[in-house]
């Protein structure tokens, strides 16, 4: 289970046919039910799994009324991007903001949230060799929503935004351009880089 891109890490150590999983869902507090992740634009759910063990993953969840897709190859990259850019993104603009809650990133934030989720999306699409479906800000905003009372920080640096930040050095030491400028500059005004 993943929140965060972990395919260097799966390859250096000879896992990355293992089962994978992005997993949408959330615990308020203990004892309370899981929050799916279903949203009007993803009525089957966000969660997915790849790999040999992705059905039963999804048959467990299941008898959780919980929804799990299953996917391969290119589809299972692009939702695993999706998902990288929504934390990424989120926290990094919540952060910036005092530590805002998700819901106020999408609400009150969208200024600074809009074209960095963009700016991600096309870096990391570059990077992966896919294409994500038209409408990726949509549906991370409705996401956002079905989990807006969530705190924001930027963590797991090194699994989240620093895979982002590694284009950006890779970029550079080639001489080219910086493919994620806002993201390095809210990272430096951070303290992060």
């Amino acid at each position: 289970m993943q929140n965060g891109m972990l395919g260097a890490f799966l390859d250096k150590n000879g896992l990355s046919d293992n089962t994978q999983v992005l997993l949408y869902l959330a615990v308020s507090k203990l004892g309370e039910k899981p929050i799916d992740g279903v949203t009007e634009f993803n009525p089957d759910g966000l969660t997915a799994a790849t790999g040999k063990w992705a059905s039963a993953f999804a048959a467990r969840l299941a008898k959780g009324d919980l929804k799990c897709r299953s996917l391969e190859g290119d589809a299972y990259k692009a939702a695993m991007l999706e998902k990288h850019v929504w934390i990424c993104s989120f926290m990094l603009v919540g952060a910036l903001n005092g530590g805002v809650t998700v819901g106020d990133v999408g609400q009150k934030h969208i200024q600074q949230l809009e074209p960095l989720v963009a700016e991600l999306c096309t870096s990391g699409e570059a990077a992966l060799g896919i294409s994500l479906a038209p409408g990726a800000l949509d549906r991370l905003l409705a996401y956002g929503r079905s989990v807006a009372h969530f705190p924001t920080a930027v963590k797991e640096f090194e699994w989240r935004n620093g895979w982002f930040y590694e284009l950006t050095k890779k970029a550079l030491a080639l001489g080219k351009d910086d493919p994620t400028p806002m993201h390095t500059a809210m990272l430096k005004a951070l303290g992060k880089i």
